[in-house]
């Protein structure tokens, strides 16, 4: 026990002997000066401290090399601390700093007073030539950062770029701008503020500053917003939504009618005419034409209606069909193809749909191809959350909802305050003579193809097309066109006899027909049509389609071949 406890104290007095001197405790009145030396050319000098070899006259350069104090113990002082190698904390009531404290590519230096090596101060770099921290700046190059809330400072260091898109939201409130109206690489995203902010609505074409995404992000970011629909955002603001427009009657007619050999349209135009917001159905068996009808039909209104805005939805196509109407169609087309999964199919058929509404909302005409309502609704049966019913061929019942709510959308609709402002603001060469409060939208006139009051506003429209598969020997295909056939107001038929036959185009003028024609052909052409009827009726389907061909033929006109049956 003895040796034990010799043993131990002889090991205490060693390692008392070893430890190493305690550093001197910083004096927490240090003033910057002890710190950082006094500025060059000062009179003044500091007293020498006592028991120190040093003289009156000599300045001690504490800011040099290494006798520099303590990083940790200036900072425990409450001196911050900017030199390059030691670790900063920043202030709390910094809040410009970036989330690591350190310098990003959004940052522009801070400007600090004179500095002993630098006069007139410096751009963000202390006396000692390391880094300082850094901060937001204005600059005037264009570039924009988000300062608090919905409010924009250009920042000199951020390149932006003027982008644009299709709004598609996301069930978190953010969305993305679609340049292809599918997702893609380019995306831009736009932040959930900005969308309560300027009302945004899926489907919009917005415009606006964007900035490259970061190290960390993988999409562009949207800093401003400038244009929405072709329009300043802040005119916006007040622009109605499309469930509470008035749908009236079709009352103007899309005429067809391009050339002497194009007979399908010509045909259309006399026993189904289309007229501004229609809602129709191509009924067709397959191999009937009906995609050949499609691509007439887009290219007559490209060429007699080049301000209506024209859709092409391909819903399930085959991929070279996609490729055919692309470069044949003068319009957007957006396409999915069979392969592809039905959530997809879906969302291009409700991307098309959203884009149509916002641009009726600004008293627009469009026009959507939609090929075809049959697989739109079975790629909805394979979507849709199961009811627990199920009808002939395994349909279910919820699955008719979405895809009638497309084929609904179709409507003419009266001329709002906003379309007339709008239709007002687009056209700058006509001049305002009234206010939009003593506008009259009792009377529509037309001028140039389009429907108008009397004062020269627009009221919009928005004509949904889509064609309808029957006799495919699929019972869930009749169960689809059983539901569908009484939500049209117009309905186009082919014929599987003449398709046999090698007749085109194969049309069953008997079937075919259009709701309150007599608003879209008016009283004089009204007549004519009937009495044509009138002789059809009295020949058997092959023989009235043989005889309507090849009396078309033989006229340049329409009106020439009316003309000629009052003669005959």
């Amino acid at each position: 026990m003895a040796f034990r406890a010799t043993r131990k104290q002889s090991s205490q007095s060693k390692l008392s002997e070893e430890k190493p001197p305690q550093k001197e405790e910083v004096s927490s009145d240090l003033s910057i000066d002890d710190v950082v030396g006094k500025p060059q050319g000062s009179d003044v000098s500091p007293k020498p401290q006592a028991g120190s070899n040093q003289s009156a006259g000599e300045v001690s350069p504490k800011v040099l090399g290494t006798s520099l104090p303590d990083a940790h113990s200036l900072h425990a002082s409450g001196v911050h601390t900017y030199f390059r190698n030691s670790s900063y904390r920043r202030p709390a009531d910094r809040r410009d700093f970036g989330r690591s404290g350190g310098v990003g590519s959004s940052y522009r230096p801070h400007r600090y007073p004179d500095s002993p090596s630098r006069p007139g101060g410096n751009w963000g770099r202390d006396s000692f030539g390391d880094a300082g921290p850094f901060r937001y700046s204005e600059s005037a190059n264009g570039s924009y950062r988000r300062d608090n809330g919905d409010s924009f400072t250009q920042d000199i260091n951020v390149p932006t770029e003027t982008v644009r898109g299709i709004l598609d939201t996301m069930p978190e409130g953010h969305g993305f701008l679609r340049p292809k109206f599918t997702p893609s690489e380019r995306d831009i995203y736009i932040s959930q503020s900005q969308i309560r902010r300027f009302l945004l609505r899926n489907g919009d074409m917005v415009e606006g500053q964007a900035r490259p995404p970061k190290d960390n992000e993988r999409y562009w970011g949207l800093l401003k917003v400038e244009k929405i629909n072709e329009h300043k955002a802040e005119e916006m603001e007040k622009r109605p939504k499309f469930e509470d427009l008035t749908p009236v009657y079709p009352n103007k007619q899309l005429k067809l009618e391009t050339s002497q050999n194009t007979l399908s349209t010509r045909i259309i135009d006399l026993i189904a005419p289309i007229g501004f917001g229609q809602r129709g159905l191509i009924v067709s068996p397959p191999k009937a034409g009906k995609t050949t009808i499609l691509k007439e039909l887009a290219a007559g209104i490209a060429a007699n209606y080049p301000d209506v805005h024209l859709m092409a939805a391909l819903i399930g196509e085959r991929p070279e069909e996609v490729t055919d109407i692309s470069r044949s169609v003068k319009g957007e087309v957006l396409a999915s193809n069979f392969d592809e999964s039905p959530a997809e199919q879906t969302r291009i058929a409700e991307v098309s749909l959203d884009r149509a509404k916002r641009l009726v909302e600004m008293g627009k005409d469009v026009v959507i191809l939609l090929d075809s309502i049959t697989r739109l609704a079975r790629a909805y049966n394979l979507v849709v959350n199961p009811s627990g019913r199920t009808l002939s061929g395994g349909f279910d019942p919820a699955a008719l909802y979405p895809a009638k709510r497309f084929l609904g959308a179709a409507r003419c609709v009266e001329p709002s305050q906003f379309s007339v402002v709008s239709s007002q603001l687009s056209e700058s060469s006509q001049s305002v003579d009234q206010s939009p409060d003593t506008l009259k939208t009792d009377r529509l006139v037309t001028e140039n193809g389009k429907r108008k009051t009397e004062n020269g506003s627009i009221g919009g429209s928005l004509t949904v097309i889509g064609t309808a598969l029957v006799d495919t020997g699929s019972r869930m295909d009749d169960l689809i066109y059983e539901e569908f056939k009484g939500t049209g107001n117009m309905e186009l038929h082919l014929s599987r006899v003449l398709q046999e036959r090698r007749i085109f185009p194969a049309l069953d003028l008997a079937r075919s027909g259009t709701r309150h024609d007599e608003l879209l052909l008016g009283e004089e052409a009204m007549k004519k049509v009937t009495t044509l009827r009138h002789m059809l009726s009295l020949l058997s389907e092959e023989e009235r389609t043989t005889m309507l061909i090849e009396k078309l033929s033989k006229t340049t006109t329409n009106q020439e071949f009316l003309e000629s049956l009052v003669k005959g």
